[in-house]
């Protein structure tokens, strides 16, 4: 755990009371364990969690896995925010009205072509199941780095249209962070 990680939750806590900082780790330990599930289910034991300021992260052994399994693994921690969110829409669910939208939140927000984000690494392996690695590749620096440089924009203009929100500042630096890194990646020519 990054004392980043401690030092955000913290100040998180501080500013927003720590049964909503409760709930958005409940939500973010019920994605972990959705990746936890589908590799163990899978054959690839994990073998270490890094959490930084930007998330989690899950070490596991995928050397096994081929394209679909590895693409099963990865969705099943956005998949494990939606059918939170789901159940917790039927009837008899709305006093869980803030849990099911921090599910259907972290459940999107990793779904974006970012990496290190899950529809990052998803679109990978998309694209290099499809075509192959080269293709997916070129794929995720394109799709990630324009996706991040748009986002981190948004979030700037929010930021100074409502008077500076700066909870939103950790994730611009780091959508910023995502779109230079994939746009320097590497030489856009044949990879």
């Amino acid at each position: 755990m990054s004392p980043g990680f401690c030092l955000l939750t913290a100040w998180f806590a501080l500013d927003n009371g720590w049964e909503l900082l409760g709930t958005v780790l409940g939500a973010a330990a019920l994605h972990e364990l959705g990746h936890c599930l589908a590799l163990g289910l899978l054959g690839a034991p994990v073998t270490g969690l890094r959490i930084g300021i930007f998330g989690a992260e899950l070490a596991a052994d995928r050397r096994g896995l081929s394209y679909p399994g590895e693409l099963a693994a990865v969705l099943a921690g956005p998949g494990a925010n939606l059918l939170c969110a789901l159940l917790l829409t039927l009837p008899g669910g709305g006093r869980w009205a803030v849990f099911t939208g921090a599910n259907l939140v972290l459940c999107a927000f990793n779904l974006l072509p970012v990496r290190p984000l899950d529809g990052g690494r998803a679109l990978y392996l998309l694209t290099a199941w499809a075509v192959g690695p080269a293709a997916g590749e070129r794929a995720v620096r394109w799709a990630g780095g324009i996706t991040a440089l748009c986002l981190a924009a948004a979030l700037a203009f929010v930021m100074v249209r409502t008077g500076g929100s700066l909870w939103l500042l950790p994730p611009a630096a780091g959508l910023l962070a995502a779109a230079g890194g994939e746009l320097r990646a590497g030489n856009w020519a044949e990879t």
